[in-house]
C-alpha cells in the first residue's frame, strides 16, 4: 500500500472510528440525560449541520450537483433513521449501548458488499483476506449480540 493510501486509511477509517465511538458516547449521554428522540435528532442534525458548514468552508471544492446533493440528503435520511432506532433502544428498551454498537457497526458487511458489487471493487483488493474479515465481523456481532 502506497503512502498516499495509508494516509487515507488514517483519515478515512482510523479518525472516524474514534469520532463515531466518541458519538456513541455521548448518545448514551443525552439518553441518560432524558433528552426525547426527536429534539435528539434534530439537534444532532445542527450539529452536522454545523461541521459541514466548517468542511465547506475551510477545505478546498465547493463543488455540487443535483445528483451528488441527493445523495448527500440521502446519506443523512439514513444516518439519523439509524440513530434514532439506536436512541429508540437506549431509552425505551434500556439496551446496553456496549451491546448495540457492534451490532450497528456491522453496517460495514453491508458496505462491503455493495463496493464489491456495484463499484467492482474486487478487481482492487484482495477478495479473500476481505471475506475472513467480514466473517469475524459476523462471528464477533453473534457473541456480542448473546453477551
Amino acid at each position: 500500500m502506497s503512502q498516499s493510501q495509508w494516509t487515507g486509511v488514517i483519515v478515512g477509517g482510523l479518525l472516524p472510528a474514534l469520532i463515531f465511538g466518541l458519538g456513541g458516547f455521548f448518545q448514551k449521554t443525552c439518553a441518560q440525560s432524558g433528552i426525547s428522540i426527536g429534539p435528539y435528532l434534530v439537534c444532532a442534525g445542527m450539529g452536522a449541520t454545523l461541521a459541514g458548514l466548517a468542511f465547506w468552508l475551510f477545505l478546498p471544492g465547493r463543488t455540487i450537483s443535483l445528483t451528488s446533493g441527493a445523495c448527500a440528503m440521502l446519506i443523512g435520511v439514513f444516518w439519523i433513521l439509524a440513530m434514532g432506532l439506536v436512541s429508540m433502544a437506549l431509552t425505551r428498551y434500556s439496551t446496553p449501548l456496549s451491546r448495540l454498537a457492534p451490532l450497528y457497526n456491522m453496517n460495514t458487511l453491508l458496505v462491503v458488499l455493495l463496493s464489491l458489487w456495484l463499484y467492482s471493487e474486487w478487481k482492487n483488493v484482495q477478495v479473500l483476506p476481505l471475506l475472513i474479515g467480514a466473517l469475524l465481523i459476523v462471528i464477533g456481532g453473534a457473541l456480542v449480540a448473546n453477551s
